[in-house]
């Protein structure tokens, strides 16, 4: 990156595990875990459910070896399910198999979640793909929050890839963004008035029991708890590597935008809580092939449109990260092919079997882009 170091990125995605036979999800995290580990070391996990499994790439300044890792690192979990018997496949939501209630994790975090809220846990068999961009400190990630937070919609309607739900097509293309929105602490994020308005109001959530400790803050966006890095997490589990890539690079381009504009002082946009809350659910109803709500004229317009137009005031960003040609090819190839939804549902309208969408996700996960 011209003039400063690159903007460093990292990913975690979320894995379902299916029988090869059924292809409803299994209950073998576990093991599967046990197995990767051998490979993956510390990058691979359990997940809230035993259906689950979750790996982490590094932090790279260099998207191209961040690409060849999130590949490498999906292959090395595939080999791992296959020796246990098993497949695996990235989907936002569980295409076949009873989940609710879910077979939790053993630990004590989970059986505290669980003890605490209840029914919430049994729609948690869902799958994200969290992209981490590093950030200086806490108030530099609150101001890129803050700009942000208009462009949440867009990024639903890009990676919606759960739309059916143990046998049936929920009607949306991002059912996840859904289950996910009813949690205490989910959704958009608020405007920050400052690190200590952020500080009070998770002191808050902890107190009154609306949150376990920090880790509960599931909004699209979040410091996180962890790491040093602004944390994404408004995306499904995106079908192919490529999609990953391409999330991770335009969220990268997106922070470093927000990042210039908080350095010079420009003007933050702030539309209005409810009309945000309102293109969330539109994009996570509509995905890639519909409308989203403009929140500039509060008008619909088609979500390519609304990428496009993403893309266009990125552009600076992506070619000093020496980005712009990957990422505007893989969207290209994506808004040819469609969003992960529209696939999904392309394969079952084929013969009408739910089986061919896990065989559509099972051949996928690993997929040159």
């Amino acid at each position: 990156m011209a003039g400063q170091a690159a903007l460093t990125v990292g990913a975690e995605e979320e894995f379902l595990l299916v029988d090869p036979v059924s292809r409803a999800v299994s209950a073998q995290a576990g093991a599967v875990v046990a197995e990767a580990a051998g490979e993956l070391g510390d990058r691979v996990g359990p997940e809230l459910t035993r259906y689950q499994v979750e790996v982490r790439t590094d932090p790279h300044r260099s998207l191209a070896d961040f690409a060849e890792q999130v590949r490498s690192t999906r292959a090395a979990v595939v080999r791992a399910a296959a020796r246990r018997g098993l497949r695996v496949v990235s989907s936002g939501s569980p295409v076949l198999g009873q989940v609710s209630p879910p077979p939790l994790t053993a630990g004590p975090r989970y059986t505290a979640s669980a003890a605490t809220f209840g029914a919430l846990d049994d729609e948690q068999c869902a799958c994200a793909c969290h992209i981490h961009v590093g950030v200086p400190d806490l108030g530099t990630a609150l101001q890129i929050s803050n700009r942000l937070r208009p462009w949440l919609p867009a990024l639903i309607a890009l990676t919606g890839n759960s739309p059916f739900w143990t046998g049936r097509d929920t009607g949306y293309a991002s059912w996840r963004t859904t289950t996910w929105g009813r949690w205490p602490v989910a959704g958009p994020p608020p405007y920050f008035e400052s690190p200590s308005h952020f500080e009070d109001l998770v002191a808050g959530f902890i107190s009154t029991g609306s949150i376990l400790d920090r880790g509960g803050l599931y909004w699209d966006i979040r410091p996180s708890h962890h790491v040093p890095t602004l944390e994404y997490r408004v995306a499904d589990a995106t079908t192919t590597p490529g999609e990953t890539v391409l999330l991770a690079g335009l969220i990268r381009a997106m922070t470093a935008t927000a990042l210039q504009a908080t350095t010079t002082g420009a003007p933050v946009f702030r539309p209005a809580p409810e009309m945000l809350r309102a293109a969330c659910w539109r994009a996570a109803r509509d995905g890639l092939a519909g409308q989203g709500i403009d929140l500039d004229t509060g008008r619909l317009s088609p979500a390519v449109d609304q990428i496009d137009q993403l893309l266009s005031w990125l552009q600076p960003a992506l070619k000093e990260h020496g980005d712009a040609d990957l990422v505007n090819t893989l969207w290209s190839r994506l808004r040819a092919t469609g969003g992960g939804a529209d696939r999904q549902r392309a394969a079952y309208q084929r013969r009408g079997r739910l089986t061919d969408i896990v065989d559509h996700l099972d051949s996928s996960i690993t997929a040159s882009d």
